[in-house]
């Protein structure tokens, strides 16, 4: 029995089908028929009742899944303790990325990763939407911790990137609508409002201690970029990642506000699935980028990146 088919049956439990398998996996669906037939003879029991395009598991199949899932995680973790460091790994990766302003150095650290090792394929999804990793099929994320705590599965997360949150504004909307010394006057302002890909209105901001700070405007978006475009449009105060609104600052054409108040950190997480089988690739990936982006569990700081992007 190939541990190989075993995982493409865990694919094909997360996928819901054996057409959504073969998208995610770039496979015919013959293929994977073919295989999980294959695997079915071996065992000797039927794994799905199958209808139509739909596949549920029967009682055989749901308890072979259950157990095999801790079979090949610690199968993998055997192979890569006994596996040489240095070796060459290969397969296919795909990679959720949350639209931040340090894309391109987590997209780096990527890159110098395939690098080592050319026989790798990867692809990368850049979406503020919080995917449901298993069955997408997607082996590790990068994502903030209000997107992650949306999704309904275990997942390990490390904090590898911090990113400091100031109030900004144009000095022709601050002309016009006066300039807030003390943080209660913001209720006094139009904020730019941002809305998560689940829904949810970011109306109550998260400050350096530990308190929330509730804020209401006439404008909502679901782009942190368009966030500081509509602030340079003076359209009210923007609440932004230091690192995206830096060289406005420092232009002239943002200002500042409120800096004896102690900044918010959030974080970016690398995230993976804590019950998924993880792969020699995946695990390898998540070292390098860990080794590149923390030091001690902690974020290193990057501020000279070059880091722009959209969201």
């Amino acid at each position: 029995m190939k541990t190989e088919d075993i995982a493409l049956f865990h694919r094909i439990v997360e996928a819901g089908s054996l057409v959504d398998a073969a998208g995610l996996l770039y496979l015919p669906k013959s293929t994977i028929s073919r295989r999980l037939q294959g695997l079915e003879d071996e065992l000797g029991v039927k794994l799905f009742h199958r209808q139509n395009r739909a596949m549920t598991l029967t009682t055989a199949g749901s308890h072979f899944y259950n157990k095999t899932l801790s079979l090949l995680a610690s199968l993998e973790l055997t192979i890569t303790e006994i596996t040489d460091k240095d070796a060459e790994v290969s397969g296919h990766l795909r990679i959720l990325i949350f639209p931040l302003p340090n894309l391109m150095l987590i997209a780096h650290g990527i890159y110098q990763f395939m690098d080592l090792n050319p026989k790798l394929t990867v692809e990368l999804i850049v979406t503020a939407e919080p995917l449901d990793m298993i069955r997408h099929n997607i082996d590790i994320a990068f994502m903030v911790e209000e997107a992650f705590n949306n999704i309904d599965i275990d997942m390990v997360a490390r904090p590898v990137i911090s990113e400091i949150l100031h109030f900004v504004a144009s000095p022709e909307y601050l002309y016009k609508a006066g300039t807030p010394r003390v943080i209660s006057e913001m209720s006094q302002h139009n904020s730019i409002m941002y809305r998560f890909p689940n829904g949810q209105v970011f109306n109550e901001l998260p400050l350096g201690n530990n308190e929330f700070l509730p804020v209401s405007g006439n404008i909502c978006l679901n782009s942190i970029q368009l966030a500081l475009e509509s602030a340079l449009a003076s359209r009210g105060i923007a609440y932004i990642p230091e690192r995206l609104c830096a060289d406005e600052v420092k232009q002239g054409t943002l200002v500042r506000l409120f800096t004896d108040v102690e900044p918010y950190e959030g974080k970016c997480y690398l995230v993976y699935p804590s019950r998924r089988f993880v792969s020699l690739a995946s695990q390898r990936l998540i070292d390098h980028m860990l080794s590149l982006l923390t030091e001690d569990g902690q974020p290193i700081d990057h501020k000279d990146s070059e880091v722009r992007a959209w969201y």
